[in-house]
């Protein structure tokens, strides 16, 4: 792994670092670049200035493993109000939720996991949206992948997430590649070991563009989550191959990352979700997404040096 976004991912476990990052007079503005807002008013003021030129959304109240079952019900109360908001703006139809599972349980409970992410699927059913089950590092991939098994017993649409920088993804992909089969495809962003990840960014290309094939073989409906230029050539020419219609997949980039490119892509017909993440647990999100792009943590500093 690359010395810089080892660094950063260090820094993510770092309190000092996230007071510093907090208070610092120029924070907020940059943070809002990649986080909506704090408040579930203002990530839905995101998803309809995304809606008006034509992309959609995927809400992800951020938070993960939590210490208790009553802060495990807050933010399940938190997604069932979001999604009741959703639904009475009328914005359902342009924006799903996306739930981390270690947000909603304790301690790796995946009964209560169950209960709890079925909770919210329920509620999107009945809000007429989806969920997708985001995906964490390697050691609850497992978990992860029975408990969205058991989800789609009652809701087939849940959303699945691979990695492509796991040595395994190939082989979970052939697993979740049936038709109509919601995949987000990514690349990663934790700090993981040799033997499960791949090191060098080539590999995880190389990984990345495989399970792609899997699934657009298998008939699943893919969701390309990459902001990587090369890629979504890639991606294009993948799709046109097994003569994938538009609409029987899309393209995923985070908010904030290369918003021209995802109004081009929406402009040329292609479904294009964004991800939208919002609430007070912001740092281990933003440090995440500086580590997948270290260039962006120059933006980052400078941006902080010139408003302090």
């Amino acid at each position: 792994m690359e010395p810089l976004r080892s660094l950063i991912l260090a820094a993510a476990g770092s309190e000092s670092i996230r007071r510093l990052v907090a208070t610092a007079p120029g924070a907020r503005g940059v943070v809002g670049r990649f986080v909506a807002g704090e408040t579930i008013e203002e990530a839905l003021r995101a998803v309809r200035g995304l809606a008006a030129d034509g992309r959609c959304a995927t809400l992800d109240y951020l938070g993960e493993y939590t210490s208790d079952e009553e802060q495990t019900e807050r933010i399940v109360r938190t997604y069932l109000r979001l999604l009741d908001e959703l639904y009475a703006s009328g914005l359902t139809a342009h924006a799903e939720v996306s739930v981390k599972l270690s947000a909603v349980t304790v301690a790796g409970d995946e009964g209560l996991a169950l209960r709890n992410a079925g909770r919210i699927c329920a509620a999107a059913e009945q809000c007429g949206t989806t969920v997708t089950v985001d995906m964490e590092d390697h050691t609850t991939t497992d978990a992860t992948l029975r408990v969205v098994t058991e989800l789609r017993r009652t809701w087939p649409s849940v959303g699945a997430v691979l990695q492509s920088y796991l040595r395994r993804t190939e082989s979970d992909a052939v697993a979740l590649s049936g038709k109509g089969s919601r995949v987000r495809l990514c690349k990663g962003a934790y700090a993981e070991p040799a033997e499960v990840a791949f090191a060098r960014a080539h590999e995880v290309d190389l990984s990345y563009v495989r399970s792609a094939n899997v699934l657009l073989e298998g008939g699943a409906y893919a969701m390309f989550a990459t902001h990587d230029p090369r890629l979504v050539e890639v991606l294009g020419q993948r799709v046109r191959w097994y003569g994938r219609e538009r609409g029987s997949y899309e393209y995923q980039m985070l908010y904030g990352v290369r918003p021209d490119e995802q109004r081009r892509l929406a402009a040329e017909g292609e479904t294009v979700r964004v991800y939208v993440p919002f609430g007070e647990q912001w740092y281990g999100y933003l440090m995440r997404r500086l580590a997948e792009r270290p260039a962006n943590t120059a933006f980052f500093l400078r941006a902080l040096a010139s408003r302090s």
